[in-house]
């Protein structure tokens, strides 16, 4: 029979009787073993400016604020392959134009973090591969937490961004914040009881 001291990974003399009981308000301290090496100091948050993506932002934005962190905003503008792009838009029109938006929300973006004391950074990236973008981002600023969501709707469609967050989840190193959001529908209507407008 498995002991409830084993299980808690105490030895010898260090069982259960013997710790001193924790009383009501006091907060227990997580063994160095078990403590996070470092505190986040970058946090990355995948954004494609869908609803999903806002409740999101909202969480990014409390943790970097806890943490004293710096929010890295990065939205990839997927490039489709030529055989199924429409043929009345321009390729380079279309990311022009899909580039000149992004920027817009993400500077709206920043605004509001810096209003709450956030810091922020941000990048628009191109590519057929989003998780691989993402994991690039990652790499090239030193991200030390990654916060994502689970379905966008705008940029990259739900079935997409859910395979994305898949991927993410996958490949990461560094901590994961993984937000399980419904499923969008197709008013893009923002989530109850969020007060900012992001964008």
């Amino acid at each position: 029979m498995f002991k409830k001291a084993q299980f808690l990974g105490l030895q010898g003399e260090d069982t259960l009787r013997n710790r001193p009981l924790l009383r009501f308000g006091e907060e227990p301290i997580m063994p160095e073993s078990h403590a996070f090496s470092t505190l986040p100091t970058r946090i990355l948050l995948p954004i494609d400016f869908s609803p999903s993506s806002q409740a999101a932002l909202e969480m990014a934005a409390d943790l970097a604020k806890h943490f004293h962190a710096e929010l890295y905003l990065v939205h990839v503008i997927p490039i489709f392959p030529t055989t199924t792009f429409p043929d009345l838009i321009p390729e380079t029109k279309f990311l022009q134009d899909a580039r000149s938006l992004a920027e817009r929300h993400l500077a709206k973006c920043h605004g509001a973090l810096s209003a709450r004391g956030v810091r922020s950074t941000s990048s628009v990236e191109t590519g057929n591969d989003i998780a691989g973008n993402i994991m690039e981002v990652v790499d090239r600023e030193h991200i030390d937490m990654v916060v994502i969501s689970t379905h966008g709707i705008s940029g990259w469609h739900p079935l997409v961004f859910g395979s994305i967050a898949e991927k993410v989840v996958k490949l990461v190193q560094c901590p994961l914040l993984l937000l399980r959001s419904t499923k969008p529908d197709a008013s893009g209507k923002i989530p109850a009881g969020r007060s900012t407008k992001w964008w």
